[in-house]
């Protein structure tokens, strides 16, 4: 008898993407919708996420869009109030302020720890008491970095955030595992987005990433929507406490 393949499908399951927007946050909530998810695409613009929400309803997925700031954590108690519980969340609303290390002041430090490690924490949280409250075996997907697993240059605040992230989601499955809650990072290398393209503009930067990545080209964020489609659903079901690191080879030596 021939074992059954489990089923990357996620019909019937709600899922929110924060920082979903555009780019890689977009792009995931596609690949989640894609998959059979409903989804919640949330961001501080309200425009984005609902221009992308209407654009997966298009294809014919579905979609709604939040405004939601996750920083702001009062709102964020509010927002998970007032939701019915998700058995998806994608950590991925992040920032970054590239800068050697003895020009970074106190304002860039608390801006990047709080978004990518205390929001991170909080919304995970709040998220996961619901699913606890509703009996849900849900699956959590932290936003990392390939700069969780290495160092890199004008990368301090960056790195450390991100290597924050990746204990934080260690040490988050073991107090959600009793739950059946699965707590998991995606860490990838550089994703070639409408953000991050000015900064492959300059050919001495693009030339030392792409010199980094052993097989010779940029991310995509096409790269990371069967990542997130699998750690979502039941093909990943004893995945938990691990970081899935898409990163072209760049952290293999």
């Amino acid at each position: 008898m021939l074992p059954t393949t489990p089923s990357f499908r996620l019909d019937g399951r709600r899922a929110l993407v924060t920082g979903a927007g555009r780019g890689i946050g977009l792009a995931l909530a596609t690949a989640l919708a894609d998959g059979g998810a409903d989804v919640v695409l949330a961001a501080r613009s309200a425009a984005e996420v609902e221009e992308g929400a209407a654009a997966i309803e298009a294809r014919g997925g579905r979609a709604v869009a939040a405004i939601l700031d996750v920083c702001d954590f009062s709102a964020v108690a509010d927002f998970f109030n007032r939701q019915q519980p998700f058995d998806v969340l994608v950590n991925n609303a992040g920032t970054n302020r590239p800068m050697p290390m003895h020009h970074v002041s106190e304002d860039d430090f608390d801006a990047v720890v709080s978004l990518n490690v205390k929001a991170s924490f909080f919304v995970t949280q709040h998220c996961t008491r619901r699913m606890i409250e509703a009996g849900i075996p849900g699956s959590v997907i932290h936003i990392g970095s390939q700069m969780g697993h290495v160092g890199g240059p004008n990368r301090t605040l960056y790195c450390a955030s991100k290597w924050a992230l990746e204990g934080l989601s260690k040490a988050m499955t073991l107090d959600l595992a009793p739950h059946g809650i699965r707590s998991n990072v995606i860490a990838p290398t550089f994703i070639e987005t409408p953000m991050t393209r000015p900064f492959f503009e300059d050919p001495e930067f693009r030339a030392s990433v792409l010199g980094k990545i052993k097989l010779g080209r940029l991310g995509t964020v096409e790269d990371l929507m069967g990542a997130v489609l699998f750690l979502a659903s039941d093909a990943s079901a004893l995945a938990t406490g691990t970081s899935l690191v898409i990163d072209g080879g760049w952290t293999a030596d």
